[in-house]
């Protein structure tokens, strides 16, 4: 019933794949899918790609996640054409490693060149997340702004335009169903203590502390997307 895959944009192809069987009658209304790791065992891709594919699956109505339970064929409302395209969407796991990498290295370059002036801009950041921890579109907007502030501090428009235009990926019908089963005051929290964390790197000029505390801080991003959707869907992570 399943087949392996060829890498390239594997989370598009799984979610093609399964599509097609619903489609076909091969998976019934009402059905319950295999379970997370089975599925990435039978496509022989990663668990985050199987989750990326469910994600855009239910975005376009094919299927229901339920919490705790599992994951549900749905053909009671008629699906809608997904919002992305189909070949130039980027997964929400690849965004993330991305600007792991790139957002790593800014910060590196920041920490060189804060200035108290800096800091204060960021601090006045950290008190604004703190009090928008229970405001999930407030939270958002403040945590996009503490990343470019970090980039506005080398002093180059274009990496501060493009440390936005990455973090804007995340906007979109598609990331923000995903970010839905693991964003909450909690995780806004994590990451605020996070961004304290990355905030005394660079108030202290310590290049190499930046750079890894921002690394540590996208790589626990991704594994609160990984672990609490996982979990939310019985526990097997």
């Amino acid at each position: 019933m399943f087949v392996a895959l060829e890498p390239r944009r594997l989370y598009r192809q799984v979610a093609d794949q399964i599509r097609l069987l619903i489609e076909t009658g091969e998976l019934s209304d009402g059905a319950r899918l295999p379970a997370e790791r089975e599925l990435a065992e039978r496509f022989s891709v990663s668990r985050p790609t199987v989750r990326e594919a469910l994600i855009v699956l239910e975005v376009e109505g094919y299927i229901q996640i339920r919490m705790g339970s599992g994951v549900y064929i749905s053909r009671k409302t008629s699906p809608t054409k997904i919002v992305l395209p189909a070949d130039d969407s980027d997964g929400p796991f690849e965004i993330l490693q991305a600007r792991c990498i790139i957002e790593s290295a800014i910060a590196e370059e920041a920490a060189r060149l804060a200035t108290p002036q800096h800091v204060a801009i960021l601090d006045d950041n950290l008190k604004r997340m703190q009090q928008s921890l229970h405001d999930a579109k407030r939270a958002l907007a403040v945590d996009r702004e503490f990343h470019t502030a970090i980039a506005d501090i080398i002093g180059n428009a274009t990496l501060n335009r493009f440390t936005g235009l990455i973090y804007d990926q995340r906007m979109t019908p598609y990331f923000e169903k995903l970010a839905g089963y693991f964003e909450g005051p909690h995780t806004w929290q994590l990451a605020m203590e996070e961004h304290v964390a990355i905030r005394n790197a660079i108030a202290t000029n310590d290049p190499s502390a930046a750079r890894e505390a921002m690394r540590l801080h996208m790589i626990r991003a991704q594994k609160r997307f990984s672990e609490s959707f996982g979990e939310e869907l019985g526990g097997e992570e």
